[in-house]
């Protein structure tokens, strides 16, 4: 579970962060510090392994800054369970609405997951191989025995001859394998048999019953049932798809996957909590109103971030070590607001910048997944090439900042509006009347020409996403 992380030095972390993400160069130092924390806990001595906490982060920063973005682009290079929940879905226990919990069990169905895929392409082989067979015993039924007739009319090849030897059909089968590998016979239909799922959706009347009930009880009648096959006319090609799975699944062992899994969610887990600020109760007023339930959705997260035992379908959790990030605006609310037991848990505190003209003009150019890149793959597709002259990036910048300030500030997401504006005569044209082998050249004339009603329409609303 180590090694993975042993490579991920705090400056090679920034530096994997970079390529997707312009500025917030303080967020990133910290979250990279958190996530090299977690590789020197779990190498030092077992006796103060436990007393390590984790040093959960609170981002502060104005919507569309990349606070959200930073911490799912850190679970992904530390190929660790990650979970976005937004503060305000949470209501205090005995109120309609999610129980805090459900992010915790959710991080452990991520992990999940990730353990099955790692597990089932581990066995990958293996697992083909049984594809094949189960293939081939569909197209040439194995013969037991010797001194039997075989008759190969039906798998139409020239090359085999009747013989009255069992071994003709273990040959036939060899050469059939290869034409499956090499994918010869995908477009032949066989009659293949695939397991159904018999497992009930389950309501109950009456009393309510938390999440982990109803999930143990949908399984345990779903265990009691007995599973079905059902009989299928498919492709070859279809068939090994349909069957890769479902023997994948058979090789690998979910008791060794669910424990695997918790430990993966315990050490590198990270829960982002999204609208913090959402449920920071304003200490001026009175106390009565929507505050009381907001300071108990606060006192029910207390628990979770401090390190608890959550119950879950796979079994128990701790949270002792997952590392929580919390993020909010803080434009009416501020972090002191929070109750003094949550702000304690979330000791390290980053403000992100709003970003400047400079920053759209990067985030149009520079990162592996940009606005532009994503565009001129779209249009690559259809046998178009775009192109994005540097003056015409720099336009956009400058009109997205522009909006931005006049209007409400949503950060990056407004260059969103802007390509959208920009290019959607185009796509819409795409193939009817711009064909294949076009040229499309954006220019910052074509920039100012489309978008300069943005700037002097005050009223914007119907561009606001």
């Amino acid at each position: 579970m180590t090694e993975h992380l042993n490579r991920l030095t705090p400056r090679q972390i920034v530096f994997e962060l970079d390529q997707y993400i312009i500025g917030q160069n303080d967020a990133k130092r910290n979250v990279a510090i958190a996530l090299r924390n977690r590789w020197r806990r779990m190498n030092s001595p077992e006796d103060i392994q436990k007393e390590i906490i984790p040093n959960n982060i609170l981002m502060i920063g104005a919507t569309g800054v990349g606070k959200t973005e930073i911490a799912r682009r850190l679970a992904k290079i530390a190929d660790a369970p990650f979970v976005k929940v937004e503060a305000s879905k949470f209501t205090e226990v005995g109120y309609v609405g999610r129980d805090v919990e459900s992010m915790v069990r959710d991080l452990v169905e991520q992990a999940v997951g990730m353990v099955r895929t790692q597990k089932k392409e581990d066995v990958k082989i293996k697992a083909e191989q049984a594809v094949e067979d189960i293939i081939l015993d569909a197209l040439i039924p194995p013969v037991h025995g010797a001194g039997i007739k075989v008759r190969t009319e039906n798998v139409q090849d020239d090359n085999t001859m009747p013989e009255d030897d069992g071994e003709l059909n273990q040959r036939t089968r060899e050469r059939f394998r290869e034409k499956i590998r090499n994918g010869e016979l995908d477009s032949r239909k066989i009659e293949i048999e695939v397991q159904q799922n018999q497992a009930p959706n389950v309501g109950m009347i009456g009393g309510a019953m938390d999440d982990v009930s109803m999930m143990n009880i949908q399984e345990m009648i779903g265990n009691m049932m007995p599973k079905r096959g059902k009989k299928r006319k498919v492709t070859v090609g279809e068939a090994k798809k349909l069957l890769l799975d479902e023997e994948a699944s058979k090789l690998i062992d979910m008791d060794e996957v669910k424990l695997e899994a918790i430990q993966k969610a315990e050490n590198l887990g990270i829960i982002f909590i999204d609208e913090i600020d959402k449920v920071a109760s304003s200490r001026s007023g009175g106390g009565g109103g929507p505050d009381v339930s907001r300071e108990g959705v606060q006192r029910d997260l207390l628990p979770i971030v401090e390190g608890s035992a959550v119950n879950t379908k796979h079994g128990v959790i701790n949270t002792d070590h997952i590392l929580f990030i919390a993020a909010g605006a803080f434009h009416v609310a501020k972090p002191s607001d929070l109750i003094p037991e949550l702000q304690g848990r979330f000791p390290i505190r980053v403000e992100l910048n709003s970003l400047t003209e400079s920053d759209f003009y990067q985030i149009l150019k520079t990162p592996k997944n940009a606005l532009t890149k994503q565009y001129e793959a779209m249009m690559e597709a259809e046998g178009v090439e775009l192109v994005f002259e540097d003056g015409a990036l720099k336009e956009m910048a400058r009109i997205a900042f522009e909006v931005n300030s006049e209007v409400e500030n949503i950060g990056a997401r407004r260059l969103q509006t802007v390509m959208s504006l920009l290019l959607n005569d185009f796509m819409f044209d795409i193939p009817d009347v711009i064909g294949p082998d076009s040229h499309i050249a954006v220019t910052a004339e074509m920039v100012s020409e489309k978008l300069s009603h943005l700037i002097k329409n005050r009223d914007l609303s119907q561009y606001i996403l």
